[in-house]
């Protein structure tokens, strides 16, 4: 990276701290009064781009460029394309993807030629899906350059989209959650994608119409009609904070199933930085009235886990056995699993079957055999899921025969870990094979009785881990791994369409629980829980194995 681009890079870094910081000193005497200041989003920070300067070089032209392309959200990217020669200028596309760079290197390697080298850490594609570029992935993009009628170089070919770096993309971009609905339509389900701040709250609605990415389109609906359309082209926000949404055509949109439809609206748009209620119209007609879905966090049960020979759940510093369950010693079970009530408990007996747990009156009842079954996971229509030693996925139900679940990604793969989703629709999956570990999420497409089929065209999170052993879901958007992306095995917060976050290591870590909090349990029986800066110990509880929340 040259020195322009450094410098300005450091510049960006320092927007956020401006936008924070006044012109005068703070006061040290005097009465405590109530500040008017608002503080602003630091994407609101402004940094206006500049026009091609005379006499610059090819590859201090194309430097120029791509500040003027990171800092050109404000003026739809009008004096960026300043750089452009003759039909260049309007055939270039800014949004059409985004790379997020590393620090990278320009040369120019013809007289007429400059090429970037850089290294890439994340693309975003023109519809906003983020994908987290493998560890050392590079890319090289080249830009061709002629000189114009006054003897300035201009650019004449460019890739479009653009190149920026990650203290840009932080500042100028923004993960929104764009909800459609499960197939029994009792949940909200949300796909993450990544906008620029500029005119947020019109990316996520035309996202909304556009409908699910094809990874999600099998197992969802939405109830948003085909052919609507923003008119105008954009969600008006005014002085209060109200999102203003004008559909069209009027006869399809009032013809619409209208309560869901208002849901996934009002999911989508309330959760975004100046948007403190919603209108939707269509004419002059106002429609009112969404539905009451289920979306959002984790479940707020209590982290269980086995003790000694029981399941016990923790309130605070202290264990309880779980009420109802009879008593699990010289079993062998380990991975206890539930649903969110409580009244389907699960855990893998001798590592070759999942079995419910016995209750006074009630023996255990096998759901699925297999060889070295991996930890189950419950979903909400009561469907057990786990994975067999060569076998793929499997899935077990109360009364009903074991069903292997078609999941073509997996050919060929051992399968590590498997966890599904609050809304019964998402499900994540390990696997190790030839070409290593990955952490996959796919869509579960299932029968009218909602047992799951298969598992379609699946997404990769986590690109940046080396191995991974665990996975857990930390909210609906983000998974809990116990893996490896520098050092020692250790928790990552992995966003289902995001960038990889490494926590604090923790010792002889054996365990995670993800829901409200997150829990690891240790080799030697601790519980640990997340802190803002380390795993706390939770004193006095010993000889955990296997914490878990439902799900």
């Amino acid at each position: 990276m040259t020195r322009r681009l450094r410098c300005w890079a450091a510049a960006v870094a320092a927007m956020a701290a401006v936008a924070l910081t006044g012109c005068t000193a703070m006061p040290t005497e005097g009465p405590v009064v109530r500040s008017d200041v608002v503080v602003s989003d630091p994407g609101d920070a402004e940094n206006v781009p500049e026009g091609p300067h005379a006499g610059a070089g090819p590859s201090d032209l194309v430097e120029s460029f791509l500040l003027a392309g990171a800092t050109g959200f404000g003026d739809d990217f009008v004096t960026a394309r300043e750089y452009f020669s003759g039909e260049a200028r309007e055939a270039w596309k800014p949004l059409a993807g985004v790379v997020v760079a590393g620090p990278f290197t320009t040369a120019q390697t013809s007289k007429t030629q400059v090429t970037l080298d850089v290294p890439v850490l994340a693309r975003i594609d023109g519809e906003g899906r983020y994908t987290e570029a493998p560890p050392d992935a590079r890319e090289s993009v080249t830009y061709d350059l002629v000189r114009n009628a006054d003897g300035e170089w201009r650019i004449a070919s460019a890739p479009d989209g653009l190149v920026i770096s990650s203290v840009v993309f932080e500042t100028q971009f923004r993960s929104a959650s764009v909800y459609f609905l499960a197939a029994d339509e009792k949940n909200l389900v949300p796909e993450t994608r990544w906008f620029p701040v500029e005119h947020l709250p019109t990316h996520v609605m035309k996202a909304l119409i556009a409908g699910p990415s094809p990874w999600l389109r099998d197992a969802v609906r939405t109830a948003v009609p085909d052919g609507t359309q923003l008119k105008p082209d954009a969600v008006e926000i005014d002085a209060a904070g109200t999102a203003l949404v004008r559909l069209a055509p009027m006869a399809s949109v009032l013809a619409a199933d209208r309560g869901p439809m208002l849901a996934q609206i009002y999911a989508s748009l309330l959760p975004l930085s100046g948007v403190g209620s919603v209108q939707v119209k269509t004419g002059e007609v106002i429609l009112e009235d969404p539905d009451d879905l289920e979306s959002g966090t984790q479940p707020d049960g209590t982290l269980e886990f086995l003790q000694a020979g029981q399941l016990v759940g923790l309130d605070g510093r202290t264990t309880t056995p779980v009420a109802g369950v009879a008593s699990l010693d010289g079993l062998g079970l380990r991975h206890p699993a539930r649903n969110e009530d409580g009244s389907l408990r699960v855990a893998v007996a001798n590592g070759s079957a999942v079995v419910t747990l016995p209750e006074a009156d009630k023996p255990s009842v096998t759901l699925v055999s297999g060889q070295r079954l991996v930890a189950p996971s419950v979903d909400r229509f009561g469907w057990v899921w786990t994975a067999s030693s060569g076998g793929g996925l499997v899935v077990g139900h109360v009364g009903g025969e074991q069903v292997a679940v078609k999941a073509d990604f997996l050919d060929g793969r051992e399968v590590r870990s498997v966890r599904v989703a609050r809304d019964g629709t998402r499900v994540a999956v390990i696997s190790a094979g030839t070409d290593g570990v990955t952490l996959n999420v796919g869509a579960v497409t299932r029968d009218a009785k909602g047992a799951p089929q298969q598992i379609g065209e699946v997404i990769q999170a986590g690109a940046t881990l080396t191995d991974a052993t665990a996975v857990v879901w930390a909210d609906e958007s983000t998974l809990a791994v116990l893996g490896r992306s520098a050092g020692t095995l250790t928790v990552h917060r992995v966003p289902v369409s995001g960038p990889t976050v490494r926590l604090p290591e923790v010792a002889d870590v054996d365990g995670l629980a993800g829901g409200r909090l997150l829990y690891v349990s240790t080799t030697e029986g601790a519980l640990r829980r997340e802190g803002p800066a380390s795993w706390a110990e939770v004193p006095g509880v010993t000889d955990v194995l296997d914490p878990s929340y439902p799900g």
